[in-house]
């Protein structure tokens, strides 16, 4: 029976675990109307990127400007106010310092005076929040990221009970978290050699098996560990220039717990399982040999064998469907060597 073959190969391998994280933006804002009333234009589009400052929303001005105006006019009439009453405690003083009068009238003057210093700033706090409302009819962006879909619409009435009107993502860096089981954190531990886990590289692979090509750090160790779970949860830094993480993501994290050590390498295309476990055909003397292996996790489209073969052994990639211990073979090399993904 003709089959392709391949050698068993020794590379190059980094230990590693690997665990399912969650990317998550370091920064995550809701925007929200702090003022109600009617909204005079939506200043951005769907899902495009906006720096912090950029204006969104414009909620109508004239009830807050004019607001601003009578809160300046109240106080105006407050300092007016004011101005007699010193006027008048002045004179109550000098009165009384010539007996012609009397300390109660002073004392009422003094009094006179103090609430309309209190008046004044009373009318100074109205004043100032009747123009952060009016400000509030503007409504910028306080991050720089991606804006999310806006719920609503020009001519929408608006205010604080409206809820969410969008929300804005930051997208570099960005943050992968992910469980790891004490057993596992231990051993990532030990093997980081100084105990540090930060100085170990983090990797991320989607869910089509693709891998993203920059690597991160882990920055954050949680300082707890969930009882129901026995794990502790990681969260690791990762660069994001073109934006392709994307908040919320679900992802396979890589943890590149030692220095490279050399391992047998065979495609995940030569594996068979049965209810023994795994096993590969082999040729040895022009027949097919089954050889029980245990593998130690994936290389990109090859997987590392921990044991049953050694390097240089003649692995069946193609024909094995129909092969039965010990039948004839006639093997042929694969003419494009080993598949590259380690």
């Amino acid at each position: 029976m003709p089959v392709t073959v391949m050698a068993a190969e020794l590379r190059p391998v980094t230990p590693s675990l690997e665990f399912v994280g969650r990317v998550e933006a370091p920064e995550r804002v809701e925007i929200r109307a702090r003022v109600k009333g009617m909204l005079e234009a939506v200043l951005f589009r769907d899902g495009e990127t906006v720096r912090a400052g950029a204006p969104l929303y414009q909620i109508e001005k004239p009830l807050f400007g004019a607001a601003v105006q009578q809160a300046e006019g109240e106080l105006e009439r407050s300092k007016a106010a004011l101005t007699l009453a010193k006027i008048q405690r002045e004179r109550a003083e000098e009165l009384l310092a010539r007996n012609a009068g009397t300390a109660v009238a002073k004392d009422q003057a003094i009094a006179a005076e103090a609430q309309s210093t209190g008046a004044v700033l009373s009318g100074e706090a109205d004043v100032e929040t009747a123009r952060i409302n009016l400000g509030y009819t503007d409504i910028t962006a306080p991050i720089s990221g991606r804006i999310g879909r806006s719920a609503v619409t020009k001519g929408h009435i608006v205010g604080p009970e409206s809820g969410v009107l969008t929300v804005i993502v930051s997208q570099d860096p960005m943050y992968v978290t992910f469980p790891v089981s004490q057993r596992d954190y231990l051993q990532a531990q030990k093997d980081g050699r100084t105990g540090d886990l930060k100085n170990l590289e983090v990797g991320v692979r989607f869910s089509d098996g693709s891998t993203y090509d920059l690597v991160g750090r882990i920055s954050f160790v949680d300082v707890s560990v969930d009882k129901t779970t026995d794990t502790l949860i990681l969260r690791a830094d990762i660069p994001n220039p073109k934006g392709i993480l994307t908040d919320g993501q679900l992802v396979r994290v890589t943890l590149q717990t030692a220095k490279p050590e050399e391992r047998i390498l065979i495609p995940q295309a030569s594996l068979i399982a049965d209810q023994a476990g795994l096993y590969v055909f082999v040729v040895e003397d022009g027949k097919a040999v089954v050889r029980r292996v245990k593998t130690g996790g994936a290389q990109g489209s090859l997987v590392v064998v921990a044991s049953g073969l050694k390097a240089g052994e003649q692995v069946v990639v193609d024909g094995f469907q129909s092969l039965r211990p010990g039948a004839a073979v006639q093997a042929s090399p694969r003419a494009a060597g080993l598949i590259n993904g380690g």
